[in-house]
């Protein structure tokens, strides 16, 4: 069977997962965590994408990232990919892949969703219980987006930049949204578009997504007709 295209469309973040090949462990001890963190840090720069948020968990990786060209995403994810396999093989003395198949992805709608998955991936280790508080948990974004920690990887996303005016209104407005654990319909519904590769919005948004892509963007719904300007690149659609 055909692998289904990915959904692009410019300017709109994707919450992307990756995980370890049969849910078996990518990170074995923190230098790992820190030469996945250069490369991913240098494949941004290089293919352009912006990431606004993270977290490197034992068997998985999440990432909330807007890429700037249709081909971005993919080229992020291929580069890290390869490179941190390469390393981990060397360092451990093993062969094979690492990764399970493709990366996961969905389209985030930024009006009330956007931070909504910088919280779902922050809490990523509350939820796992491997920490009672995110900001205990070294291997995210968190402490950048919380308190300010020197973080070069990350650039902010434009609904974490209207939280406030400076940079201390934002952190406050920020830890403020993590003071109350998450809906568990929200969770539900933040899991269901990324594994299905869907959207995660409101039904206005997703119905824009359709009508430009011609594409269904949630389950069970058809397509919407198809406007010009849409191309298929690489695997995935392209709204010019």
């Amino acid at each position: 069977m055909a692998r289904k295209p990915r959904l692009y469309v410019p300017n709109v973040p994707q919450h992307v997962v990756q995980r370890g090949n049969n849910r078996e462990p990518c990170f074995f001890a923190e230098e790992d965590c820190r030469y996945y963190l250069e490369c991913l840090t240098d494949a941004a720069v290089k293919y352009g994408c912006d990431i606004h948020a993270y977290v490197l968990m034992t068997d998985h990786v999440h990432l909330l990232l807007t890429p700037q060209s249709e081909g971005a995403t993919g080229a992020v994810m291929q580069s890290v990919g390869r490179r941190y396999v390469r390393h981990i093989n060397h360092v451990y003395h093993r062969s094979g892949t690492l990764w399970e198949g493709r990366y996961k992805a969905s389209l985030v709608d930024s009006e009330g969703y956007v931070l909504s998955c910088y919280r779902y991936i922050e809490l990523n280790p509350v939820r796992a219980n491997m920490v009672t508080h995110p900001g205990d948990y070294r291997w995210s974004s968190y402490g950048r987006n919380a308190h300010g920690q020197e973080d070069a990887l990350l650039t902010p996303q434009p609904e974490y930049l209207r939280l406030g005016v400076n940079h201390a209104q934002r952190q406050n407005a920020y830890r403020e949204l993590f003071r109350s654990g998450m809906d568990n319909e929200l969770i539900h519904r933040i899991r269901g578009a990324l594994n299905q590769g869907l959207v995660l919005g409101s039904d206005h948004f997703k119905d824009r997504v359709e009508t430009m892509l011609n594409r269904r963007a949630r389950p069970g719904q058809p397509g919407r007709p198809c406007v010009t300007g849409v191309k298929e690149v690489g695997g995935v659609y392209w709204v010019g």
